[in-house]
């Protein structure tokens, strides 16, 4: 069964973090959220979310990949941490999949494994300030590293990664029951 690890920074985008975490749970992917800071997080909007365990002493090899959900300041939080992009160097290294959302390709920027393609929520490409930038497509894959614009795509985002560590049958499985039409 795959592992996906998903952090959580205060001000994350909670549309973004639940529908990625329920969908890949959905289809059978072991989903572990982890904090930051306090297990108890909260999002953008206020809402709380009672991550797993905290972001120390988690090791990159036992999972296949990492998404980040955006918000702010939650993405800017992302991108400042120091664990953050610890993990995002060593998934890179190790060339499992990187998935961020919305304005979390900030944190793949800063910690230098943003490739050469990407997309994030419009007008926040002018904070990541990196060649690459498309606004004409909603997900963008480039090699290993998954991006998306924000809380509108983060259901048709998490069927691409539940495609990407399992199958396009089992995103199509997922589309059916999800009644998903796109």
């Amino acid at each position: 069964m795959p592992k996906v690890l998903i952090p959580l920074a205060v001000g994350f985008e909670e549309i973004e973090a639940v529908t990625i975490a329920d969908i890949l749970k959905r289809a059978g992917v072991a989903v572990e959220l982890v904090a930051l800071e306090n297990l108890d997080v909260v999002g953008a909007h206020g809402i709380v979310i009672k991550a797993q365990t905290h972001i120390k002493g988690i090791k990159a090899d036992d999972f296949d990949m990492v998404v980040l959900p955006g918000g702010l300041p939650g993405a800017t939080n992302l991108a400042k941490s120091a664990d953050v992009k610890a993990l995002l160097n060593t998934f890179a290294q190790s060339k499992k999949y990187i998935g961020a959302i919305c304005a979390a390709p900030l944190a793949l920027k800063e910690a230098g494994v943003l490739r050469n393609a990407y997309t994030c929520y419009p007008s926040f490409e002018k904070k990541i300030q990196a060649d690459g930038y498309t606004s004409d497509k909603d997900i963008v894959c480039d090699e290993n590293i998954i991006t998306s614009k924000g809380p509108a795509t983060a259901m048709p985002f998490a069927l691409f990664l539940v495609e990407k560590l399992m199958g396009v049958d089992a995103s199509n499985r997922l589309k059916k029951e999800l009644l998903f039409s796109n």
